[in-house]
């Protein structure tokens, strides 16, 4: 059939099938209207010569959105669109397939999420009928609640689906019936696979920072979550990049789309809002600076990045020390640990978020003037990624890059690759004047924030989420410390509560017991003078089991173990 789809065959199509169009690349700038969408119905490129001198968005409701859609942005204060949302609502309200290239933070989220809503239009069976595919349990949340607050008048079911909470709330809100899924490859296969999740009706389908997918090693477990949905369907991408895996996803597993692109006015310019600062630091005077830039005039929220996992709980626990209200979100702590830190920055309660880049995907929160790398970024994807927190919606931003003494051959390839002119950092203490300077702060300041500051109610004012999980691994922590330690209640109840399979390590602490003699002197006598009367019969046949593997378990009773233990 023309059109159709043929997983695993890609632009193939049988004989005399339509071969598809080559994808027509749709370029915006902020000074330059979209122009030509009316040509895409003829599969003529679209002319986007003609320009504007001031080009005011259109509102959603100007492009037909669903009136329940637009008073849901209105209430939000959402009116008029971005770049990449005036591009691809057009298109994707009709169906097309569509690949979406734009930077974080210019409102990927509604541009797909307005076309999908649309689609659906209101609760349906309880079948879910459009998902939305997502690197990382941060973002699946970020999204799930953006489409929430625009369909709260629709009435459609949203839900999403990640890793590290418990299956069964996940499994009972499937059964109670949803309309859109948002999650993450690893659960969404497993509940797919487990038939909670049913994929037989989705018609709509988004792949959300499809390249940051690809790095995370998900791109197996993304065609496999393809093959599970119908071939009639809408296929929607959405990537900063496109490396050559996620563009052959594209041939493979999508009808003619339109690769749109939305450019700022000046693309070689990064970040133009946002101050850069670099600095040579010494990995030991690192948390003296860091303290002194977070008191510096006009700072508002402010997020600090760590290579480490270790490195950034270590980092939010000193500034937690020093009077700051500090949080971390990273791989170690578990899922509740994380929503709690991000409820609490996005909150206020907190306004110091310590990172590493892996669990930083996905958060976005308004009001960040400052970011601080807290060493060299590995890349200048990683850098622009990083700084790409602050400046936004045309305010100014500052960022700050400590470099260590090794770390600057990394950094000039970096400033180089970008065009940023700084090429060696500046050589800056605690103590520097022009650290005081550049960054405005006062000089009378310290390392700690002064009381009459501290007023975040910090992380500790957040109330905990519900966490099945979280319980378990505290409980096997416990059982473990008691069975190491050798306290006579303890171990007297200890193996009670275990299995006949672990009587082994009981038998191992009696011998070391008597290896060490002293106390357990009377113990080893007991057990001998218990011996004679097992070997005269005098007790009922039902303890005899009992005598003899106490024997057993003091290394042969009797004399014997007395003077093995003596010769060794």
């Amino acid at each position: 059939m023309p059109g159709g789809r043929r997983h695993g065959i890609g632009p193939n199509r049988d004989a005399g099938a339509q071969v598809p169009r080559e994808a027509i690349i749709l370029t915006f700038t902020n000074s330059q209207a979209p122009g030509g969408l009316e040509d895409q119905t003829g599969g003529g490129t679209p002319d986007l010569n003609s320009t504007t001198a001031e080009h005011l968005p259109p509102t959603f409701a100007e492009l037909d959105v669903h009136p329940d859609i637009v008073k849901a942005l209105d209430e939000g204060g959402i009116e008029r669109t971005f770049a990449i949302q005036e591009l691809t609502l057009p298109l994707a309200m009709r169906g097309e397939d569509l690949i979406g290239q734009a930077r974080t933070g210019t409102g990927k989220t509604l541009g797909f999420g307005v076309p999908l809503l649309h689609r659906v239009g209101g609760p349906g069976d309880g079948t879910p009928q459009a998902l939305v595919v997502v690197p990382t349990r941060e973002l699946c949340l970020q999204v799930t609640r953006d489409l929430t607050d625009a369909a709260k008048h629709l009435g459609v079911r949203t839900l999403a689906v990640y890793g590290g909470r418990p299956y069964e709330e996940q499994i009972s809100a499937l059964r109670n019936g949803v309309d859109v899924v948002i999650g993450t490859p690893g659960r969404l296969l497993d509940l797919a696979e487990q038939r909670h999740l049913v994929l037989g009706k989705v018609s709509g389908l988004v792949l959300d920072e499809a390249d940051e997918m690809l790095d995370l090693g998900f791109l197996p477990d993304i065609e496999r979550i393809l093959r599970m949905v119908p071939e009639q369907r809408q296929t929607m991408l959405f990537s900063a990049t496109m490396p050559g895996p996620i563009l052959t996803l594209a041939r493979t597993f999508m009808t003619q789309p339109t690769h749109i692109r939305a450019e700022q006015a000046d693309e070689g310019a990064v970040h133009e809002r946002t101050r850069q600062f670099i600095y040579r630091a010494h990995s030991m005077d690192k948390p003296e600076l860091i303290a002194k830039a977070l008191q510096a005039e006009g700072r508002g929220l402010a997020m600090i990045f760590s290579r480490t996992k270790r490195q950034a709980q270590k980092l939010a626990d000193e500034l937690t020390e020093r009077g700051f209200a500090a949080g971390a979100v990273h791989g170690d702590l578990g899922q509740g640990a994380r929503e709690k830190a991000l409820r609490a920055f996005r909150s206020g309660k907190v306004d110091i978020l310590v990172a590493t880049d892996v669990a930083a995907r996905g958060i976005d929160v308004a009001g960040v003037t400052h970011v601080i790398n807290l060493q060299c970024p590995d890349d200048e994807k990683t850098y622009v990624h990083r700084i790409g927190r602050t400046g936004r919606a045309g305010r100014e931003g500052v960022a700050i890059t400590l470099v260590d003494w090794d770390e600057e051959p990394r950094w000039k390839m970096i400033s180089d690759t970008l065009g940023l002119g700084k090429p060696e950092p500046v050589e800056t203490y605690s103590t520097s004047a022009h650290l005081f300077t550049d960054l405005d702060i006062p000089t009378d300041v310290t390392g700690r924030l002064p009381l009459a500051k501290r007023t975040r109610a910090g992380l500790d004012a957040e109330p905990e989420g519900e966490s099945g999980e979280a319980k378990r691994p505290r409980r096997n922590r416990r059982r473990t410390r008691g069975g190491k330690s050798e306290g006579g209640a303890e171990n007297s109840t200890g193996p009670r509560q275990d299995s006949d399979a672990e009587t082994r390590p009981t038998r191992r602490r009696n011998r070391r017991r008597t290896r060490g003699g002293g106390e357990v002197s009377a113990e080893v006598g007991a057990q001998q003078q218990e011996t004679p009367a097992a070997e005269t019969g005098s007790s009922d046949a039902g303890d005899r089991p009992r005598r003899r593997r106490r024997r057993r378990r003091g290394g042969g009773g009797g004399e014997g173990s007395s003077e093995s233990s003596d010769n060794a």
